[in-house]
């Protein structure tokens, strides 16, 4: 298994616990009080069924191939999942044949999605494409445009993807907070989304997390602007502690199996699997073979 495959699944690993994790606090609501966590399986939400998809196909590929992925989203797709409703209307459409650009483009008055879907899944093409910067905002801006055509969700996928890859070189003597925002920043295209993570360097590192998700949102709307920055905040807050990223960024309440997808996705590639609690990660759901069948 070469480098950048490692390095795809270590991201996938990162995101589905996180995601797992995350989708417990909306079941479990005493948890946010400090109670036990439940002993499992967690099962894992569309975030990490649609992870799987783009993992898969770059396994077999080695780049985004955008009919493959829409048809890995159709084949795998799983209602029990959590799918957002433009999804649960849109992707069995696909399944059953209809042409996957006419679908996904005509959702809200063919602008396209916004919402933070496109986002949520990407961790690991950052991971897989980390050194190589320029195929990566082309991958993750053809990820995106599968399902969210809208340009804030282009640049909510290239974001979080950056940070991926830029959380591979992690060390704690050499990061820092405002360099790893200031270098995702310098790839993410003009938007809201982009104005969001730029309020999250303006904040800086020493306000709270409740503060962070007040002032840039944690998901609330489902959007990525809303969304992303916050992610980015506590991805670079937090980077070199996995188990602390993923309890802070539930103090920003939200879209919790989204966020902490996100955030597991990303700061897992700078602690490692070791990083990952043992005890979550046995209890996270089993995930399946790849490449998907």
């Amino acid at each position: 298994m070469n480098a950048r495959v490692q390095r795809m699944l270590l991201s996938l690993e990162g995101l589905s616990v996180g995601d797992a994790f995350g989708e417990q606090f909306f079941f479990h609501r005493r948890l946010s009080d400090g109670g036990s966590l439940p002993p499992g399986p967690w099962p894992y939400t569309d975030d990490t069924a649609m992870a799987l998809s783009i993992v898969s196909v770059l396994m077999v590929e080695g780049q985004i191939d955008q009919d493959a992925l829409a048809a890995s989203f159709a084949n795998h797709y799983n209602p029990v999942r959590g799918y957002g409703p433009g999804m649960q209307e849109c992707i069995p459409r696909v399944r059953h044949g209809e042409p996957w650009r006419q679908i996904f483009a005509s959702l809200f008055d063919d602008e396209g999605s916004f919402g933070n879907g496109a986002s949520m899944r990407v961790a690991p093409l950052g991971a897989f494409l980390a050194e190589r910067p320029d195929d990566l905002v082309e991958n993750a801006t053809l990820s995106a445009q599968v399902t969210h055509h809208h340009p804030e969700a282009t640049a909510g996928a290239i974001a979080v993807a950056m940070a991926a890859a830029l959380a591979t070189d992690f060390t704690s003597k050499s990061h820092r907070f405002r360099r790893f925002i200031e270098r995702v920043i310098e790839r993410v295209p003009q938007s809201v989304t982009r104005e969001g993570i730029s309020l999250a360097l303006e904040l800086g590192p020493e306000v709270s997390v409740e503060e962070a998700a007040r002032r840039l949102g944690s998901g609330y709307h489902v959007t990525t602007q809303d969304t992303v920055p916050f992610v980015i905040w506590c991805s670079a807050r937090f980077m070199g502690d996995y188990r602390r990223a993923l309890k802070k960024t539930i103090q920003g309440v939200g879209d919790l199996d989204t966020t902490c997808a996100m955030v597991g996705g990303i700061v897992v590639m700078s602690t490692g699997v070791e990083g990952i609690p043992q005890e979550w990660l046995r209890r996270r759901e089993a995930l399946p073979s790849l490449p998907l069948g």
